[in-house]
């Protein structure tokens, strides 16, 4: 087997932040040596918490988390979004408070320490605002030339945003951050609502996870059901977008992208109607996205297969020990 990829991942620890952490720690590519937390969903300090708690819940208490900025580059914290969330987060889910405390250090201090540490082979995965890794490259100007690869989970290319018409909850909740971090000497992958919105987690992929006897699918299925409500909203069911661990799976290979261009991106900081827009230049649509000079984002737009089936399959399997995966789904009436 080959050497997992060392992993820093940057999040807001929601219920999509959650199965994406959960999904880290399970996948064979992963290696996870440090997390920092930033406000999105919760506070860059509830997320912390979140995330110390589900670090033990997983039996990884040993990996470092930081306390990340807690207002944007530009403005205040907004608050959150308990209404997709829950107050605590993790959809109101209760888990037992983790042992380990905060590392000593801040979310882009312990990215650059890492970068140092693995130089050309560590890989960001952010999965909330960038106003962690804005600070980091202002901490150090070389991070660039340090880290292997950048997947973000954020923008909007085709589709519409979902806080905006025209701008997603991470990029808008620190535009000037992400606009850094677009506009730095370094290719990203961007994760946007095109592809992550029709990557969807059904209620059958929850009640299997329900149906685990292991702790961390269980919650995570329990966490789920408040976030399908909201999304029921959206899509008529009882179902989910997969917006965190999509990310997360792109950024370990584990998952292949169909349509994926790479363009001109940037991102609108106005104090006007299109803040937070993520501007992808999508004009090569015509012509099959043939390769554009100077050009640093990669676009994810579609995938090969659905995702849904592995995501549940690699975090019953890891999670979930000696337990039979095969029993499990077929309890729960899901073929993966």
């Amino acid at each position: 087997m080959t050497t997992p990829f060392p992993i820093y991942l940057d999040c807001d620890t929601g219920i999509d932040d959650a199965l994406a952490l959960a999904y880290l720690l399970a996948a064979p590519a992963a290696d996870v040596k440090g997390i920092g937390t930033v406000s999105g969903n919760v506070s860059a300090a509830v997320g912390a918490r979140n995330t110390l708690d589900l670090l033990e819940l997983a039996g990884s208490a040993h990996i470092p988390v930081a306390l990340g900025a807690h207002h944007p580059l530009a403005g205040s914290f907004g608050g959150g979004a308990p209404w997709v969330h829950g107050e605590n987060g993790i959809g109101e889910v209760y888990l037992a408070p983790a042992e380990a405390s905060l590392a000593g250090e801040s979310a882009a201090e312990i990215l650059v320490r890492l970068a140092r540490l693995y130089p050309g082979t560590l890989r960001v995965v952010a999965i909330g605002p960038l106003t962690n890794i804005a600070e980091a490259l202002r901490l150090e100007p070389a991070l660039p030339s340090l880290v292997d690869t950048v997947t973000v989970m954020g923008g909007a290319a085709l589709a519409p945003g979902n806080i905006t018409p025209v701008a997603e909850a991470n990029i808008h909740n620190d535009p000037e951050a992400a606009a850094l971090v677009l506009a730095a000497d370094w290719d990203v992958t961007l994760v946007p609502l095109d592809v992550t919105m029709a990557s969807v987690l059904e209620e059958d992929h929850r009640q299997a996870l329900l149906a685990s006897s292991a702790p961390v699918p269980r919650a995570l299925g329990e966490m789920l059901g408040y976030y399908f409500r909201f999304y029921e909203g959206i899509y008529g069911r009882p179902c989910s977008a997969m917006h965190d661990p999509l990310a997360a799976a792109l950024a370990v290979g584990a998952v292949t992208p169909a349509v994926a261009p790479v363009v001109r991106a940037a991102v609108d900081t106005s104090d006007g109607p299109g803040r937070g827009q993520t501007i992808c230049d999508m004009r090569g649509l015509y012509a099959g996205y043939p390769p554009v000079r100077g050009a640093r984002c990669r676009v994810v737009l579609t995938l090969e297969e659905d995702f849904a089936p592995h995501l549940v399959e690699t975090l019953l399997d890891h999670h979930a020990g000696a337990e039979s995966t095969t029993a499990v789904l077929a309890e729960a009436g899901t073929a993966v």
